[in-house]
């Protein structure tokens, strides 16, 4: 058998790499190999607020899985963290400027479902392209083609109570006939953090409708039973912050936008709402434009949309019918009474979506001493 080979008899054989270079090749080919695995695979990501409490504690780094409901291709090649300062940098005026493709998710192992934990791009910041957006991590409590409901803070999914994973927390307010250590200590023992205080145990304060000295606190329903058989309880009244909601806000916070029909819904009393389905037509009329409005004007692209007289205006004539182009999703963070989400902006489009929570895999208390920072018992713990 014969053997060929490009390098003239005689001449010298070529050198052999370098260690630098070879070293050089190798860091070349470990940082593509960690790109493309972000991109297609799993990610991290640390929760930084209280909104998950108590299913996802401030300081829990998670592994998210983008596997599970299909990687998508990037909008912007330039997958660089930008700013409004650091755009003139790149000889860039805004994020307009940048280059934006058409994007394409590729098959995943499932659909998102109600009750999973969800990575996705908040929906209301415009001036950026999706995939450049803030990502938030909240519970889907609704899928497309759902109803909505809640009363009392009971979520009703399809006209039936919906049992909800994970932790759910409710704000109270714990009236004591006198703070004190023994109060503290309990308020400690039982996992109750007030993130703006240095120790995160919550401070002192007074009932504004009562005058009666306490606590507030968020706590879950079995910290709250708990608290409700002390001694040293007079009351807990469940505090709910008072707000305007979507849709009555139609386009919060972008425009000023409202809906001809309020509703007045408020965060434990929210609903009926219908969560929008891939190729369902809607009738638009002044009653319900207003939950529409984002969807036709910002996340499916359409042409030539306004916001008149409370309707739906495309090239200057109202639009009486619409028909949905991707799902959407109702998206909650389980800090009931401390989340702003679909209940402030609507609707999560399914090419926002970024991936699954699946487990904790390391959890850092911003509140311990260097000895106890690390949660040991949240290591490698599963996201119910």
């Amino acid at each position: 058998m014969a053997f060929f080979s490009r390098r003239r008899p005689g001449a010298a054989p070529a050198p052999a790499p370098s260690q630098a270079r070879e070293w050089l090749h190798s860091l070349l080919f470990a940082v593509v190999a960690a790109m493309l695995l972000r991109w297609s695979a799993v990610e991290a990501y640390v929760i930084p607020s209280e909104s998950m409490e108590h299913s996802l504690l401030v300081g829990d780094y998670l592994f998210v899985s983008k596997l599970h409901y299909g990687p998508i291709t990037p909008q912007t090649p330039l997958q660089v963290p930008l700013t409004h300062q650091t755009l003139p940098l790149l000889g860039l005026k805004s994020y307009s400027a940048l280059i934006q493709l058409p994007t394409y998710r590729f098959p995943g192992f499932s659909s998102v479902q109600r009750n999973d934990v969800v990575v996705f791009h908040v929906p209301h910041e415009q001036q950026r392209p999706a995939d450049l957006r803030t990502f938030l991590i909240k519970r889907c409590v609704a899928i497309a083609g759902d109803t909505l409901t809640i009363r009392q803070g009971q979520v009703f999914v399809n006209g039936r109570p919906e049992a909800i994973a994970g932790q759910p927390q409710t704000t109270y307010f714990l009236a004591v006939p006198q703070p004190n250590d023994e109060v503290r200590q309990a308020l400690h023992d039982q996992g109750v953090v007030d993130y703006t205080q240095p120790d995160g145990t919550p401070a002192m304060g007074t009932n504004p409708d009562t005058g009666q000295l306490g606590y507030l606190i968020s706590c879950p329903a079995s910290v709250a039973a708990y608290f409700k058989k002390q001694p040293y309880v007079q009351s807990l009244t469940v505090v709910t912050p008072t707000a305007q909601l979507f849709p009555d806000v139609a386009d919060y916070p972008v425009s000023g936008a409202r809906s001809a029909v309020p509703r007045k819904w408020q965060l434990d009393d929210y609903g009926p709402l219908p969560v929008p389905k891939k190729g369902q037509t809607i009738t638009l009329t002044p009653a319900n434009a207003a939950i529409y409005y984002k969807i036709v004007s910002q996340y499916e692209h359409n042409q030539g949309i306004s916001w008149q007289d409370g309707m739906i205006q495309q090239n200057g004539r109202p639009l009486t019918s619409y028909t949905i182009k991707q799902n959407y999703y109702w998206m909650m963070g389980d800090n009931r009474h401390n989340s702003e989400d679909s209940r402030f902006w609507g609707f999560v489009p399914e090419d926002h979506v970024v991936g699954k929570a699946v487990f904790v895999w390391l959890s850092l208390d911003p509140h311990a001493d260097f000895w106890h920072r690390v949660r040991w018992s949240r290591l490698l713990q599963p996201v119910s």
